[in-house]
């Protein structure tokens, strides 16, 4: 059961480290696919899949945090999250665990991570074995870390489903 003094996480991999997103915004797990290509797109946006009939925009979480593209392995698998009511495909090495986590073993970003991190860093969970960095996906896949809007050319912040569209 869970409380207001903790959180429930989906827990996954990303190039060597272990992230953690809120549950309640992914709304289902599934193994990569073909992913289709669209032109003019943000350079993390992998291109598009048909998830029973609805075009979904696939993002590379590692090139989105420029830690190099994403090599497909049988661990690959996306993650389908509710950014602003739109759906959108999160490319991550692997998914490992659900896990709940106290608040008490949350510590914020500020003074953890840079400026430009923090922005979609929401802070480090302390676990018995390891640190689990807690991520605000849509403030990643919203905004750049410097400021400027996803698709990189106003400015204004934008999904990557408007940019895709836009493309």
């Amino acid at each position: 059961m869970s409380t207001e003094s903790e959180r429930q996480l989906v827990v996954f991999q990303l190039a060597g480290e272990v992230y953690g997103i809120n549950i309640n915004t992914v709304r289902e797990i599934i193994r990569m696919q073909t992913v289709t290509f669209v032109p003019d797109a943000p350079e993390y946006v992998e291109g598009v899949i048909n998830l029973r009939g609805r075009v979904i925009p696939v993002v590379d979480l590692r090139r989105r945090f420029h830690l190099g593209a994403t090599e497909c392995t049988d661990d690959t698998r996306v993650l389908v999250v509710d950014i602003g009511g739109e759906g959108i495909g999160v490319i991550v090495d692997a998914v490992t665990e659900v896990r709940r986590v106290s608040t008490e073993a949350t510590q914020p970003a500020a003074g953890i991570a840079t400026t430009e991190q923090s922005y979609y860093i929401e802070g480090i969970a302390k676990l018995e074995d390891r640190l689990l960095i807690l991520l605000d996906l849509e403030r990643a896949l919203r905004q750049s870390a410097g400021g400027a809007g996803a698709a990189g050319a106003t400015g204004a912040a934008r999904t990557t489903d408007e940019a895709l569209r836009a493309a």
